[in-house]
């Protein structure tokens, strides 16, 4: 699989209180593989992480929002925590740069509470994902179909849990990232 991430770039899309694990596993298992990771947040500051009960550790972001675009990266993850997807789903300029990532068909891979992101985007109509259960209902009430298990691949779009399902959750992303642009992957 490594030779198929080659030269690959892939955005994480965060601000203040995500999950510690959901964006630090991605990150790391992506680097692993030789992928270059950039952290994008709304401001260039460092935000910081809420690690399950308490803030956690400041992650450097490598590019502000408004100096990142779509088109330099081959997929995004969204990590989850509740108070990180819950401010990017009503940031506009967020919300424009996940739907860029569905126009171009490249992979898509949310966390926890960052299905709440998408439904701001209004890319989940149709589509089959999961989330922490707290979100299924506004999935569902959103047009999408909510599946309780520990990672759903639809069309490129991955989604888990919690982050006792980021194992199964980076090998789809890197299943995805490997496979690369989706045909049916739509905004």
């Amino acid at each position: 699989m490594s030779k198929q991430l080659d030269g690959k770039r892939v955005a994480i899309l965060a601000t203040d209180g995500f999950e510690e694990s959901e964006l630090a596993v991605p990150q790391s298992t992506l680097r692993s593989y030789g992928v270059e990771v950039h952290v994008i947040a709304p401001s260039k500051d460092g935000i910081r992480a809420w690690a399950e009960t308490d803030w956690g550790d400041t992650y450097e972001v490598d590019k502000a929002l408004d100096q990142a675009q779509p088109e330099d990266y081959h997929a995004l993850v969204l990590p989850g925590g509740l108070f990180n997807p819950d401010e990017l789903r009503l940031n506009e300029q967020a919300l424009d740069f996940v739907r860029a990532f569905f126009k171009a068909g490249k992979p898509v891979a949310a966390i926890c509470h960052a299905p709440w992101i998408l439904i701001n985007a209004g890319v989940v109509e149709g589509r089959t994902l999961t989330s922490v259960p707290s979100v299924a209902q506004d999935l569902r009430n959103a047009g999408a179909t909510w599946e309780d298990q520990e990672a759903v691949v639809d069309n490129g779009l991955v989604t888990s849990r919690t982050p006792k399902d980021l194992d199964a959750f980076c090998k789809r992303l890197m299943e995805e990232l490997a496979e690369g642009r989706q045909q049916k992957q739509h905004a």
